[in-house]
């Protein structure tokens, strides 16, 4: 039963709805809907906040105590949290949180003197990582400030996984990429890079405490049809030749280009295609539009460059003349489609697209051909190691999995959340302890009020449309590939993108005692999102809401039974604002506006430290 579905914060369990136990952090933090999706719980609106303020360098802090590379994900993020934002529910565009990022990330000051210390004296623990990839990194920036000795074992000539052979450098520079790695090294990681480990038995027999593998998915899926083996010379797999790029081994690809696969990858091929030469790229799609994998600004980047998005083309042959690939043959396909699934499809033709290359972005698999399987490690159908989703541990005590090699392939923020909570397990399995044995999230709650109608934040509905990205020009951005195309936000973007965030991290909590049933409240509330109602079943209060309610995976709130009638006052979370007016036309303070701050256990809670304490 998932967080939402428990009942634990205040959904019926009886004849009436019970009152919300607003003292169980997952509430609040549902409420924050930006941080609530982040897998790495970062706290958005206060970073946002720190930015509008023009504390760059606390907005960049801030972002590394979560998600440990603020200026990549600035750039890369799949952004989990921009569906998620409140402002998407006023009939606008989310805010821009992941430019809003990258803002933080370019105008900071030096924060050398603000990374972790790094104690002199050893804990004698020892560790290996296998792969120099985001998840590996995230391990070690946990461990090394706390004693921990941390090597890790990286096969290609350059740290940073995927992030720096599949990312192409017009999205994410080197520079960028190389400086949030070096923090993190330059603790005193033990980098060993054109070290591929070739046996996990003879790792294993090293004398480390604890082994995690962030190997990644290196491994690109094949598409075995027709004239794949005559023509492999013109026939590549995305991943690697996005690698063979990023080294330097492929300098140029044909005129004609098709990409097979419509995720990011393909959107990464058909780009870096345009820089190497190609003057026709098209990027090919079994499905429609609606099933791409692609993120939407992936998919406008690309065709803002001229790619063009064929769909309902099925893969059939590849075309091969005098053995030489000269096209692809597809099926041409049509779907019924109902409720957002295909209920049905058929074959309406055939046809044959010349090209000269072709590009596989059809998927990435997971590959370990270097683990025994006589050391004891479950393995599932799939051939991957069976992987604990709360410990991040295999079935081999002590060994340990994070980022795509655990699960598949996802992205950096899960691989980084990944590392955060494989942390916490190497540093309890080191020390003996119950991996399951974990610190709550915990959760404090401070007043913004600074005067009887005015509050340490700026609580103004500003109706401005989100910021454009601007974009260097076509003409220039295919010199090279390492121009980066995003130009970031001029000072006036940043200023009217902050004052976008409708700060949901500032509460609005209730106090039932003081309330007088007054009525003010629900007046003023421009959404219509507070009710006073008796209380009773869960269907029959819901027919009572002021408004109807759109979303019930969102909390609603339910007080505790109100002392002039009894009745409760009930809050849809889903269509308010936070935008204070409640608690300033309140007489007698019964609402006001709260900080929700989080504490989500690291490594080093776990070390003796005692986190915050919870208050109601």
């Amino acid at each position: 039963m998932s967080r939402r579905e428990s009942g634990d914060c205040g959904e019926v369990l009886a004849s009436e709805m019970k009152p919300t136990n607003t003292n169980i952090p997952d509430y609040f933090h549902q409420v924050v809907d930006c941080q609530w999706a982040c897998p790495a719980h970062t706290d958005v609106p206060d970073y946002i906040r720190k930015i509008a303020q023009g504390d760059f360098t606390g907005a960049y802090m801030q972002n590394r105590e979560s998600n440990v590379f603020p200026g990549i994900l600035g750039r890369v993020c799949d952004r989990p949290c921009e569906p998620a934002c409140r402002r998407g529910r006023t009939n606008q565009n989310p805010v821009a949180i992941c430019r809003l990022k990258r803002v933080a990330a370019d105008h900071r000051d030096d924060i050398s003197d603000q990374l972790p210390k790094i104690p002199k004296q050893k804990n004698g623990k020892k560790i290996a990582l296998i792969g120099a990839g985001c998840a590996s990194l995230a391990v070690a920036n946990d461990l090394m400030p706390m004693g921990y000795e941390c090597t890790i074992f990286e096969a290609l000539a350059e740290p940073g996984g995927l992030m720096r052979s599949n990312i192409p450098s017009f999205r994410l520079p080197e520079a960028v990429l190389n400086e949030e790695i070096e923090y993190i090294v330059e603790m005193g990681v033990d980098l060993r890079l054109n070290h591929r480990v070739e046996s996990m038995k003879a790792l294993l027999g090293e004398g480390y405490d604890a082994i995690f593998v962030g190997s990644g998915a290196p491994k690109g899926k094949e598409l075995q049809l027709p004239g794949r083996e005559q023509g492999s010379a013109n026939i590549h797999i995305g991943i690697d030749w996005l690698e063979s790029v990023a080294f330097k081994h492929t300098k140029s690809i044909g005129k004609r280009v098709l990409i097979i696969g419509v995720g990011n990858t393909a959107m990464d091929c058909c780009r870096t295609s345009l820089r190497l030469g190609s003057e026709d790229v098209k990027v090919m799609a079994r499905k429609p539009r609606d099933f791409f994998k692609a993120s939407d600004w992936e998919l406008e980047d690309a065709e803002e460059e001229n790619v063009e998005i064929v769909v309902n083309h099925s893969p059939k042959s590849f075309v091969i003349e005098d053995g030489r690939l000269v096209g692809m043959k597809f099926e041409q396909v049509e779907y019924d489609i109902e409720y957002g699934r295909i209920v049905e499809q058929w074959t309406t033709g055939e046809v044959v697209i010349p090209c000269d290359d072709v590009i596989l972005a059809i998927g990435q698999e997971n590959a370990f051909p270097w683990i025994e399987r006589d050391l004891g490690m479950e393995f599932d159908r799939w051939d991957v190691p069976t992987v604990d989703q709360t410990s991040f541990e295999s079935t081999l005590p002590g060994v340990f999995f994070g980022g795509d090699s655990a699960f598949g392939p996802k992205n950096i923020i899960w691989a980084v959340e990944h590392g955060h909570q494989a942390a916490i397990s190497i540093h309890r399995h080191c020390h003996g302890e119950d991996l399951a044995d974990r610190l709550p999230v915990l959760m404090n709650l401070g007043s913004r009020k600074m005067g009887m109608h005015e509050w340490s934040f700026s609580n103004d509905f500003d109706p401005a449309a989100r910021r454009k990205m601007e974009h260097v020009g076509l003409s220039d951005r295919f010199k090279d590939l390492v121009t980066e195309v995003e130009l970031g936000f001029s000072a006036d973007q940043v200023q009217k993108e902050v004052e976008r965030c409708l700060n949901c991290d500032v509460q609005t909590v209730f106090f039932d005692s003081l309330c007088i049933e007054c009525d003010a409240c629900l007046d003023i509330c421009p959404t219509q999102c507070l009710t006073i109602t008796s209380n009773q079943e869960k269907e029959d209060l819901l027919a009572e809401l002021k408004a109807p309610r759109r979303d019930p995976t969102q909390p609603m709130y339910v007080s505790e039974p109100l002392k002039q009638t009894a009745r409760v006052m009930v809050k849809d979370e889903n269509l308010c604002l936070h935008c204070s007016l409640c608690a300033e036309r309140c007489p007698t303070a019964a609402w006001d506006m709260q900080k929700s701050m989080f504490k989500f256990p690291r490594a080093i809670d776990h070390n003796g430290s005692s986190p915050c304490q919870k208050t109601g």
